[in-house]
């Protein structure tokens, strides 16, 4: 793993931040080809991109410490420190956050939301798939020890100081194994967009995908992330996930009837 990329006297650079940034650019790159094809103004989505950025940054903090509350609450002097800037936070926060104020923007810009988050949801996953190679270059978001033939093995001390992973230990990479479902979840969304009948499809479809891909690895995570006892321990994110499936199929139980018309496939400009 490479947490450091480079460091010029007090500058240093994070791959992990570089490796966000570009999942933010290429996400709303992606968002603004689909919004041409879709017949929205793609200025539109790239503020709306810009906005959901930050929304899913401070969101992915704010969950970060929500999860580790019982560390925070007892050193409330770590919330504004460097290492929790560079911690990875949560995705699931990020997400909620993302779309409460992707509503409000769309919203006030008088854009029909299950359209459009048929638009952003291919470069959701795509951001998702690029920023989750930064957190297997920073070893936050760490599997269970395994014996597998693709475990990996971390030994950068300055990973360890700063997100806490085990070193020398055989672990499940699960920060590829997220990366790669992502990638999957967007070849399939990509796939479906010529095909949808609903406006909103698109969409429901990431809601069903990425929770029900988050549910699962949650069994071989092995990093601090709260957990709650239901006859049998669940994390605190597969709750979130369980969450965000019903959203998603709520969403597309009220989205169904809404026919996609054909000029709505309109080639990019």
């Amino acid at each position: 793993m490479f947490p450091v990329l480079f460091k010029i006297g007090s500058f240093t650079l994070h791959t992990y931040g570089l490796m966000v940034a570009l999942g933010i650019f290429f996400g709303i790159y992606t968002a603004t080809r689909l919004a041409r094809r879709g017949g929205f103004d793609p200025e539109v989505f790239w503020n709306l991109g810009v906005y959901v950025a930050l929304a899913g940054i401070l969101g992915s903090k704010l969950m970060l410490i929500v999860f580790n509350w019982g560390f925070y609450s007892r050193n409330p002097e770590k919330i504004f420190t460097l290492a929790t800037l560079q911690a990875g936070g949560s995705i699931l926060g990020g997400l909620i956050a993302a779309f409460v104020v992707a509503a409000v923007v769309l919203f006030r810009a008088k854009v029909s939301f299950p359209p459009a988050g048929d638009v952003a949801a291919p470069g959701i996953a795509v951001g998702q798939a690029i920023g989750r190679l930064g957190c297997f270059a920073a070893g936050c978001c760490w599997g269970k020890p395994t014996e597998v033939p693709w475990a990996v093995t971390f030994t950068n001390e300055y990973s360890a100081e700063v997100v806490g992973v085990p070193l020398h230990e055989a672990i499940h990479p699960t920060q590829l194994y997220e990366s790669a479902l992502s990638g999957l979840i967007l070849v399939f969304l990509l796939w479906l967009w010529k095909r949808r009948k609903f406006h909103g499809q698109i969409f429901a479809s990431y809601l069903l995908l990425y929770p029900a891909a988050r549910f699962g690895l949650e069994f071989i995570r092995n990093d601090p992330r709260g957990s709650f006892h239901f006859q049998q321990t669940l994390s605190t994110p597969q709750l979130m996930s369980i969450a965000l499936f019903v959203v998603g199929l709520g969403f597309w139980w009220v989205q169904r009837n809404d026919r996609v018309e054909a000029k709505s496939e309109a080639p990019a400009g």
